[in-house]
Formats: C-alpha cells, structure tokens, sequence
C-alpha cells in the first residue's frame, strides 16, 4: 500500500492546520486506496488563538499533541520521519503551516523555516516523489525549494503571489476547483480556502491533487 504523508501544523485554522483541508486529504488519500501517515513538529505553537473571539488565548500548545487530535492519535514525530518512509508528501494550508511550519505569516518571505520541515521537503524533492501543497502551504514550499524554480499557486492573491515569487519560484493564477501540475518538479498545488467560499469548492480541488499525487506513486 502506498504511504502518503500529511505534515500537520497543529488543530484549527487560525493557529494550526486548517482542520476541513487536512480531513478532505485524508478521506481523498483513503478512498484512493492509499494509506496516509500524519506527522507533525514537536514544538510549541507561536500561539493559540481562541476560535471563537479570534483573539490570542495566552495558551502554550504543542504543535505535535495539537495534530493529534486531527489525526486520531495515529501520528508520528515528523524528527523521525524520513523520505524512505514516504511514496508522497502533502502540506494542508492552515494559517498554522505559516506560523508553525515557518513564520512566513509574521516575517514574509525571508522568514525562518522549521529545519525538520525543510529537511523532510528537500528529501522528498531530491527523491523525486510528489509533493501537494495546499491553500497557503505553497508559500513554504517557495520558501524551500523557490531556487528551483518550482510553479505553484495560492489562487489569485497579488501580496502573497510576489510574496512566493520573491522566493524564486513562479506564481500560477489558478481557481478553487482546480490544481496546478508542475509536472517537471512533481509538485501540485491548489488554492482550497485562500480563494475557497465553502467545503464543497475546496473538495474539488483537495481530491484532484490526491489523485494526481497517488497516480504519480505507481
């Protein structure tokens, strides 16, 4: 059975993983026939915003127990976790994967990355296995691999498309619905809630990068 990773940023869409793009790539990987392993940073969050008020809660959490709650408990220490281990990789968006991942959220393009999380990209990269990035994820992905030359898409949104093009990568105009291939690099990205107004719009796009992704795996 092919082994799909799916690198979580924590729990909820203001400071974590955004929790609908995570569960619609686990039920697109699962209903495919492949199996997805979760994984997330063992670290402490920026912060943790209340869902409710918006506001920060003064709350210390973990990034690794705050994904687990998305995955079930079934999830690994993304330090353990290597290429070998993988036939994929796909980044859910979540303002969490630009505050947890990396702080491109708070310091833009040139701001830090996670050392494990660019570890585990690069080696995906370098091994030649797919890679999805979703909704805001595509901005770490330009902040990794932007030397690259890497074509990805956040939708349509003009700061953050300079934003990712200042990295080196290339920027693609794209719809919710629909996904950007850039075949020669093995990455595909879509825009799901960066331009998203409901579930149903960022499924279509969600479940045709899993598709691509597993398709590309055999």
């Amino acid at each position: 059975m092919k082994k799909i990773g799916v690198l979580l940023a924590g729990c909820g869409v203001f400071d974590g993983s955004e929790i609908h793009e995570a569960v619609l790539t686990l039920l697109a990987i699962a209903r495919s026939g492949a199996e997805a392993i979760c994984m997330a940073p063992d670290k402490d969050q920026l912060h943790v915003i209340n869902h409710l008020t918006g506001q920060e809660s003064g709350e210390s959490r973990n990034v690794l127990v705050e994904a687990a709650r998305i995955a079930r408990g079934e999830i690994e220490n993304l330090g353990m976790v290597t290429a070998a281990d993988l036939d994929a990789l796909i980044l859910p968006g979540g303002f969490g994967a630009a505050k947890n991942l990396s702080r491109f959220a708070v310091d833009g393009p040139g701001a830090e990355v996670d050392p494990e999380v660019t570890r585990i990209v690069e080696e995906i990269f370098a091994a030649r296995k797919p890679l999805g990035l979703i909704c805001i994820s595509p901005a770490v992905g330009a902040q990794i691999l932007g030397k690259t030359g890497v074509e990805l898409t956040i939708g349509s949104d003009e700061e953050t498309a300079r934003a990712i093009e200042s990295c080196g990568a290339r920027h693609v105009v794209c719809p919710v619905t629909e996904i950007h291939i850039d075949e020669e690099r093995r990455v595909i990205s879509t825009p799901a809630y960066m331009l998203g107004q409901n579930i149903l719009e960022v499924s279509e796009g969600i479940e045709k990068l899993v598709k691509i992704i597993v398709d590309w795996t055999r």
